[in-house]
């Protein structure tokens, strides 16, 4: 699988939302759920299949404004694609 387009519009894949186990934010998917904190929640908040990686990019960066946008987009790509390889977002 590759990496998400900057004009990709991610989201969750079928079957996968949001949940809650006990206080924490969950993801749940068919065949179970992961525990997404931090920045990589940050990342699937913004995957709503309306805004494109570029956006999510942006908005990051603004965000984490010390951090270099090439990084930023790298990461969030590698992070996308994780989860599109384990079938919880699809772009």
């Amino acid at each position: 699988m590759a990496r998400p387009a900057d004009s990709s519009q991610p989201r969750f894949a079928a079957g996968c939302r949001w949940g809650t186990q006990g206080e924490e934010r969950v993801v749940l998917f068919p065949e179970g759920m992961i525990r997404i904190q931090g920045t990589g929640q940050k990342i699937l908040e913004l995957c709503d299949g309306k805004r494109a990686v570029q956006e999510i990019v942006s908005s990051l960066s603004a965000t984490y404004s010390a951090g270099d946008p090439v990084r930023i987009r790298e990461d969030v790509g590698s992070f996308l694609e994780a989860l599109q390889q384990k079938r919880i977002i699809d772009y």
